[in-house]
């Protein structure tokens, strides 16, 4: 298969690329527009979305990007790269930052709050678990989380998350505080699919199940049977597994 990227200006790089590697495949680190000639997919991993922007925008990354979204390759964002995908984001810090586009929502930036309202949550995944088999749910590590508050015609949900009625949520870095006791019981999207885009809220770089990763390789492969016959054989539930960072079991 083709080489995968990993943008690599801040944030989870290195958990993106040793969940990789975990499955047979080296991912490389991408910093300037040239690298992104040598990939064919790329992944946006988490960190904080305002850096990753300005830092972006320093090395003249964002017309390559769009360029590369735009030309129909996989790309993955995850956290911070499910931001950087939307075609619209709220709860932004006075003045936005820019976005590369190409997925059809609305993302709530920090939409669960600040770092202190991180938490992780049992997610209900059919369409990962009918594709990569193993349970019915996904262990979700949110971490200043962003919500995907509408979706286009042609974004396929793949996960929602219940707030539970007693949860405070800040709905931007105003802090303006919302009781979710006073309304009813919602649910948001923090997991998507358009096309060859991908997008996920949370954070599967740090755990130990790849299903995620795997997914997104089969998107990104032309010739799906060869992609899933290398994945199977590099992933391994042996008990004995030796990880190379620190992540959730």
């Amino acid at each position: 298969m083709g080489v995968v990227g990993v943008l690599a200006l801040q944030g989870s790089f290195n958990e993106h690329i040793a969940a990789l590697r975990r499955l047979g495949v080296k991912g490389v680190e991408i910093r300037k527009p040239e690298h992104l000639q040598s990939i064919s997919s790329l992944i946006i991993p988490g960190g904080e979305s305002t850096t990753m922007a300005k830092l972006a925008e320093f090395h003249n990354l964002f017309p390559a990007l769009r360029e590369f979204v735009q030309m129909g390759k996989p790309v993955w964002g995850t956290c911070a790269g499910l931001i950087f995908l939307a075609n619209k984001a709220v709860g932004q810090k006075e003045g936005g930052q820019e976005l590369v586009g190409g997925l059809d929502c609305t993302v709530h930036r920090n939409y669960f709050g600040r770092q202190i309202q991180s938490f992780e949550a049992e997610l209900v995944v059919p369409e990962l678990a009918s594709k990569e088999g193993g349970p019915e749910t996904f262990r979700g590590v949110f971490i200043r989380a962003p919500a995907i508050l509408e979706v286009g015609p042609e974004v396929e949900v793949l996960a929602d998350y219940h707030i539970p009625s007693n949860k405070v949520l800040y709905s931007s870095s105003a802090v303006e505080i919302h009781e979710e006791s006073a309304v009813p019981e919602k649910k948001v999207i923090v997991a998507v699919k358009q096309g060859k885009l991908l997008g996920t809220a949370f954070h599967p770089e740090l755990t130990a199940d790849t299903r995620w990763h795997s997914y997104f390789l089969k998107m990104a492969s032309d010739i799906e049977g060869a992609t899933s016959n290398a994945i199977v054989a590099a992933s391994s539930s042996d008990p004995q597994t030796k990880y190379d960072l620190p992540i959730f079991r």
